[in-house]
This record gives structure tokens, sequence and C-alpha cells, in this order.
């Protein structure tokens, strides 16, 4: 083998490498998109332990956080509620507003009830309305 097409050889092989990686990239996960639908045919679901100081916003009414593409979110009547974490309009990350029993997107000024309906726009579609429930201090959000 020359020079010549040792460097090709390698060329292709790296490229071929290379373009493995980007398309593996481009596949579905299981996630939340802006428009509030799950990917990756599998349902959501995952446990929040609300010992953990990382969930310790739950432990508080009014509280919220953000985990996996949802927005999980304790009312002010201390009841859980969770939605997808994206915004309907552009895909900002929304917040919860326990005060007003709705959640905010800080980019355009939207807002959707606790149940993940359009109140205001710019936003046109819900938020995806996930299910939660409690078991003891184990706190399940699934689809």
């Amino acid at each position: 083998m020359d020079r010549k097409e040792f460097l090709s050889l390698l060329g292709l092989t790296v490229g071929g490498g290379v373009a493995i990686s980007c398309l593996g990239g481009c596949s579905k996960e299981a996630g939340v998109t802006p428009g509030g639908s799950t990917g990756g045919g599998g349902g959501l679901d995952f446990t929040l332990d609300l010992n953990a100081t990382e969930n310790a916003a739950l432990n508080n009414n009014g509280g919220f956080l953000v985990k996996n593409g949802v927005i999980v979110a304790r009312t002010t009547g201390g009841v859980f509620i969770a939605v997808a974490a994206a915004c309907t309009h552009q895909g900002t990350i929304i917040q919860y507003q326990g005060n007003n029993s709705r959640f905010f997107c800080p980019n355009h000024g939207s807002t959707f009830s606790e149940s993940g309906g359009v109140l205001n726009g710019p936003a046109t579609s819900d938020l995806k309305q996930y299910k939660t429930e409690l078991n003891g201090k184990n706190l399940r959000v699934f689809a």
C-alpha cells in the first residue's frame, strides 16, 4: 500500500466514524419536545425522593423544579402537579407561579393553567400534563 492509498483509507475510516457519531446524536430520546409530546415510544416515568436535597423545593407549597423535561410543582393547596417544562410557543423553560396558580413563560409571557391549558398567548397549544403519585416520600411522575 502506498502513501496515497493509506491516507485515502484513513480519511474514509475517520469520516465514517464521525458520520456514525453524528447520526447517533440525531436519534430520538425519551423527553419532552416544545410541542409537549414525549419521544422514544416509551412513556415518561421517574420518581423523585422528597428527602433528597435536590428535590427540597417540593416540600413547600408553591415550590417547583424541572426534571427530565417536566416541571413538577406543589400547588398552594399541597397537590403535586406536573406538565411539560418547555413552552409550546418557542420551547423556553417555564416557571410555576403558585401565588397565581399558573405556569408562566418568562420569554414572551404565555401563561398556562395548573393542568397545562393555555390561558394567555402567544402560545396556542396546551402543555402536556403528566400524572403524579405520592407514596410516602417518593413522588412518581408518569405519562
